[in-house]
């Protein structure tokens, strides 16, 4: 599985992280596809242009649908690796590539969508360990079909979190705390997340196995990025505190979809679960397994806010 040669599919391609996988996927050299919705007559105007854009990187396009068997299996049949970036609601929808996959005969390493905790070393409240069960059943349906995978914990989103936890372009001079604050997190600049996984799924050190990206820049608290970016701004902002009690109890109260976030918000930023297990000598760690990627830590990330604020429309939080 040399790596520029292998041909890599991402499903999900024009969603919140698969934009950056196709694009990190291309400037690594690799022939790439993108399994996309068939485009309708209604389609979002910002869809038609990214399909127009990927098409200017020479990416090859297949639209069709995860019900299609046989198409689907087509597809696979014409690449070697495959990354899905699909959705949470869609998670489970993974179990009908895995059967193409198996069908196609021609995989040699999955990575299915993950790219939050590391989910067979965590737990949350109820309605976000209902999100991590699903992985967990990718996860083991992949390897009851025999495929080789990766399996990448890649912990949080960098700007998406940054913009959700500070609002840098709204200029506001209050900030809420989620517990005491204190509880370290990972945060990871997408385009990092992206070029990690591209190097980790044709890498043969990583077949069968869980990569971790925990780059030591990026392990902070809300604090130190509350610090960090008063010290940047010249400003002092005025921290409302949201007590642990109030996040359990909104996560039993309200409904689904709307107790999901605040579940993984208590995971992340209350319980600290990112940093709550120590890596080994066992563990792959992106940053110390790929030290030629020059990472954005999150000190650097803050620097661009200053000059562009990130806007980030959409993301799974975990």
């Amino acid at each position: 599985m040399a790596g520029e040669k292998s041909k890599i599919m991402v499903f999900g391609a024009t969603g919140y992280l698969g934009k950056y996988m196709v694009k990190a996927s291309v400037s690594k050299g690799h022939p790439t596809f993108a399994y996309v919705r068939p485009i309708k007559p209604n389609a979002d105007p910002s869809k038609l242009g990214q399909h127009k854009e990927f098409e200017a990187l020479g990416v090859t396009i297949i639209q069709g649908d995860l019900d299609e068997h046989e198409k689907l299996v087509a597809a696979l049949s014409q690449v070697d690796v495959v990354i899905s970036t699909l959705a949470v609601p869609q998670h489970l929808e993974q179990f009908k590539i895995i059967k193409a996959m198996k069908e196609a005969g021609t995989i040699k390493r999955f990575v299915p969508s993950e790219f939050g905790n590391e989910v067979d070393r965590v737990s949350g409240l109820p309605p976000f360990e209902a999100l991590l069960a699903n992985k967990r059943k990718i996860r083991r349906a992949t390897e009851e079909a025999g495929i080789s995978y990766t399996y990448v914990s890649a912990n949080s989103f960098a700007a998406y979190f940054v913009d959700y936890l500070l609002h840098p372009h709204e200029n506001r001079d209050e900030v809420v705390v989620y517990g005491s604050g204190e509880a370290k997190a990972v945060l990871n600049y997408e385009e990092d997340v992206a070029a990690y996984t591209v190097k980790a799924a044709t890498d043969p050190r990583v077949g069968n196995r869980v990569i971790v990206y925990r780059p030591p820049g990026n392990i902070v608290s809300q604090l130190d990025l509350i610090s960090s970016w008063e010290k940047k701004t010249g400003r002092t902002l005025k921290k409302i505190n949201v007590p642990e009690e109030e996040i359990v109890k909104l996560s039993e109260t309200l409904s689904f979809p709307d107790n999901v976030p605040v579940a993984i918000l208590h995971n992340i930023f209350i319980k600290g679960d990112q940093t709550s297990f120590e890596l080994t000598a066992n563990d792959l760690e992106a940053s110390q397994l790929y030290p030629d990627h020059k990472y954005t830590s999150v000190d650097a990330l803050l620097d661009t806010c200053l000059v562009n604020p990130p806007k980030p429309k959409l993301a799974a939080f975990a």
